[in-house]
C-alpha cells in the first residue's frame, strides 16, 4: 500500500523549512517568494498540484531538495513532474528550460506567477539599478520565450 501524497499545509511546511536559512536578492526571507508564487497560482485558477508545485518550485533548482529526494517523495506525480520542468539546469538554454516548461502541463501558470513576483517594479526597486535592469531584461525574455503577454502601456485613470 502506498502512503497518501501529502497536503498543500505538509507541502508548505516542507518547503517553508527547507528554504528557513535562504533569502532573496534584496535580503527577504525566501520563503516569502514561495508564498507570493503559491498564492498567485491560486489565484490565476491553478490546481492543489499546481500549488503544491509552486511551493517546491525553486527546491531542486536552488539545492534545498535533490533529485533524489523528490524522486522518493510522497507527492502526485503531476507535482513532480512540474518541480522538475520548473528547474533549469545547469548552463541550460533559457530556450531550452522555456520549451520544457510549455511541454508540461500545469508548468506554465507556475511560472507565470513566479515571473510575476520576481518581475515586481516594487521587489525590483530594492535592488542595485544594474541588477534590477538585468532581472526586468531576463524576466522580459522569458515572458517573450513563453508566449506570456506583458502589459507594457502606462497605467489609465
Amino acid at each position: 500500500m502506498t502512503e497518501p501524497f501529502w497536503n498543500l499545509a505538509e507541502v508548505e511546511a516542507l518547503a517553508r523549512a527547507a528554504h528557513a536559512e535562504q533569502t532573496d536578492k534584496a535580503g527577504r526571507p525566501y520563503a516569502e517568494h514561495l508564498a507570493a508564487v503559491a498564492a498567485g497560482v491560486r489565484d490565476r485558477g491553478g490546481s492543489a498540484e499546481q500549488i503544491a508545485a509552486a511551493w517546491l518550485h525553486d527546491s531542486v533548482e536552488d539545492g534545498v531538495l535533490g533529485r533524489e529526494w523528490l524522486a522518493d517523495a510522497a507527492l502526485d506525480p503531476r507535482v513532480k513532474e512540474m518541480v522538475l520542468a520548473l528547474t533549469r539546469r545547469e548552463d541550460e538554454e533559457l530556450s531550452a528550460y522555456a520549451g520544457r516548461i510549455l511541454a508540461t502541463p500545469g508548468a506554465l501558470l507556475i511560472k507565470e506567477a513566479d515571473v510575476a513576483h520576481n518581475a515586481d517594479p516594487e521587489r525590483l526597486a530594492v535592488l542595485d539599478p544594474a541588477v534590477a535592469t538585468r532581472l526586468t531584461e531576463k524576466y522580459a525574455q522569458v515572458r517573450r520565450l513563453l508566449g506570456l503577454h506583458v502589459d507594457e502601456s502606462p497605467p489609465t485613470e
